[in-house]
């Protein structure tokens, strides 16, 4: 997965509680079994008119004009900003592979759903917490200033404001160096490549009809 050190980003303000997964992703997208192609449906329900199908073009739907994706002055936005209980709802994974895909980096809410949180780091997203207040007041600076960007600093666990401003947040110590180095948990085990190669040439030294079993 993609490396997380500092990123930039226009800031998308979705101002929406107990955001669920069937709403980041409808579940007739869910059919696919590729990680891929998520990105143009994310929110599909509130950012099109229409119904979406798989396989549809999205130049041939009916976007929602008063959807906050949809507004120009965020298009390219690659940090969300949302309200509490952000991910709740069913477990699925391909929430986080469509917000990815769509473009976002960083998710900044009051709270998470556990499930969707923990998905979130093993797909290369930061989500951080942050007070209820501090994400209000962020809310209305992105409203009151197009163009309003945040600079995330992981490795300071930092969130740089356009005037200078920063403001901490927590990130378990863990997760901050799989998001650093870009490791998931395929890339975890595959540090350790040499010495699974080395056991299995043993294994099959001494036991050689393991090379036939099924």
């Amino acid at each position: 997965m993609n490396k997380f050190t500092v990123h930039k980003g226009l800031v998308a303000p979705m101002d929406r509680e107990n955001v669920d997964t069937d709403a980041i992703i409808p579940k007739q997208f869910l059919k696919s079994i590729r990680k891929t192609g998520f990105g143009p449906n994310l929110f599909d329900e509130w950012r099109y008119l229409d119904a979406g199908e798989p396989g549809q073009d999205p130049s041939t739907r009916k976007p929602n004009p008063d959807f906050v994706l949809n507004q120009p002055r965020y298009a390219g936005a690659s940090v969300l900003l949302a309200r509490k209980n952000f991910g709740c709802g069913s477990s699925r994974e391909h929430a986080p592979w469509a917000i990815d895909q769509y473009g976002f980096r960083a998710i900044i809410a009051p709270s998470f759903a556990d499930i969707f949180f923990n998905n979130c780091f093993k797909n290369g997203l930061l989500p951080i917490v942050l007070p209820e207040h501090t994400v209000s007041q962020l809310f209305d600076e992105a409203l009151a200033f197009p163009g309003f960007e945040l600079t995330i600093d992981l490795e300071r666990q930092m969130i740089v404001k356009p005037d200078g401003a920063e403001i901490p947040f927590d990130v378990q110590a863990f997760r901050k160096y799989c998001l650093i180095n870009g490791l998931d948990d395929i890339g975890l085990t595959l540090r350790h490549k040499d010495k699974i190669a080395a056991f299995e040439s043993q294994r099959l030294a001494t036991k050689p009809w393991l090379a036939h079993s099924m």
